[in-house]
């Protein structure tokens, strides 16, 4: 077990800030499943997915002194890097072209496989149990948040595809929203 192991998480922030190799090493063993997770949602192959999570760890340790806790907790603060960066990565130029050069049978295969509840991308994005709860949304809440949250859309562009008015989208993801807050306070 960790030294590290019971530590504050304020304590945490601050060996982070120092640039204390220990207290990086102990976060990543603790949180790199997790973000893992996120990032499998975004990005289509594992491979990738490992590339982006590096570069989720290197952003995370560059950047530590940019953390502010009276915004939000650390977790929250790297899912939102782990996201970003994973939407910057499938939007890149170099990816889309891939994706375009695809055959058609590698984007069946991929899309039937995350349709599979037992796949492995979908195992690791519930490692946090995050996917029974998103399942609990009503489903014009929770094709809003994956829309949103997995896919990288605006609302603006979330209008268009669903092909209702921009206006209602907004509604629409502040309910979301809502009753995801709620069935959080209820899973703890």
């Amino acid at each position: 077990m960790s030294p590290l192991h019971n530590l504050p998480e304020e304590t945490l922030i601050l060996l982070l800030k120092k640039k204390n190799q220990q207290a990086f090493s102990y976060l990543y063993d603790n949180y790199a499943d997790a973000l893992y997770g996120v990032v499998c949602r975004i990005v289509a192959s594992t491979e990738h997915a490992e590339e982006v999570i590096q570069d989720v760890f290197v952003k995370i340790w560059k950047h530590v002194d940019l953390f502010d806790s009276e915004k939000g907790r650390l977790y929250t603060w790297m899912i939102n890097i782990a996201r970003n960066t994973a939407l910057d990565y499938r939007k890149s130029k170099g990816v889309v072209n891939e994706m375009k050069n695809q055959p058609l049978s590698n984007i069946v295969n991929t899309d039937e496989e995350r349709d599979q509840s037992g796949s492995e991308q979908h195992t690791k994005a519930d490692f946090i149990g995050f996917r029974n709860i998103l399942d609990k949304l009503k489903p014009e809440c929770r094709i809003l948040i994956e829309m949103a949250y997995y896919e990288g859309y605006t609302q603006q562009e979330i209008a268009e595809q669903l092909d209702v008015p921009l206006g209602t989208v907004k509604t629409r993801t502040k309910a979301a929203f809502l009753q995801l807050k709620q069935l959080l306070k209820d899973y703890r």
